[in-house]
């Protein structure tokens, strides 16, 4: 029975990591549409969303299923409770994604060359959600406590980025609704580290048994 248990446990570690690979494809293919301003790349991040939304359903119910048909103990409990809660926050990473994707299509072309670190920002937001994922399925709560760390990176992008755009809008007020799209499209990217971060958390919870409340 424990070894049917663990195969099962082994099934769903898989799956959560072809969760987070279909997250990081669709970021990285929103931030190169944004680079490219390429609005026919943008717009095959929707369907990369809907197999997330699938794969959201799928874990879900393998969850489920772990916790009605199975005896686990208290830290499969922890495990398999942290793998229904980073579902939750992966699925908003592929509706971020796709949400950024969209608003690249209102910029007509234009990239976002004007906001430099914008690229910067999210590798930066792939590598944590890599991160995440990897620390949850290889237990490791040091690389689960350096995505945390890592948010601050991201923020200090958000802001410069924020600071950037502002003086913009302020030296030219004609490029204000462009900016504007680079602001929310920013915006974007820094829930998605806070995404990861939620994760990154998680995984601590699911091998210490202990969260921390927002």
């Amino acid at each position: 029975m424990r070894s049917r248990f663990d195969e099962q446990l082994a099934c769903l570690n898989t799956e959560l990591i072809e969760m987070g690979a279909l997250c990081e494809e669709a970021i990285a293919l929103a931030s190169k549409a944004l680079s490219a301003g390429d609005v026919v790349l943008a717009e095959r991040v929707a369907p990369i969303s809907s197999d997330i939304d699938r794969k959201e359903r799928e874990i879900e119910s393998r969850c489920l299923k772990l916790l009605l048909q199975q005896q686990p103990v208290a830290r499969d409990l922890r495990q398999i409770s942290a793998a229904l809660k980073m579902i939750t926050d992966m699925e908003r990473i592929g509706d971020q994604a796709e949400d950024i994707a969209e608003i690249i299509t209102y910029l007509e072309g234009r990239t976002a060359d004007e906001a430099i670190h914008i690229r910067d920002m999210a590798s930066e937001t792939i590598t944590m959600v890599t991160d995440s994922v990897d620390a949850y399925v290889k237990k490791d709560i040091d690389l689960a406590k350096s995505v945390v760390a890592h948010d601050d990176k991201v923020d200090d992008y958000f802001d410069r980025i924020k600071k950037s755009l502002i003086k913009m809008i302020a030296d030219s007020p004609e490029k204000g609704e462009y900016a504007l799209d680079l602001l929310m499209i920013t915006k974007y990217f820094e829930r998605i580290g806070d995404h990861a971060v939620n994760i990154a958390e998680w995984v601590i919870f699911s091998v210490t048994g202990e969260h921390k409340v927002s």
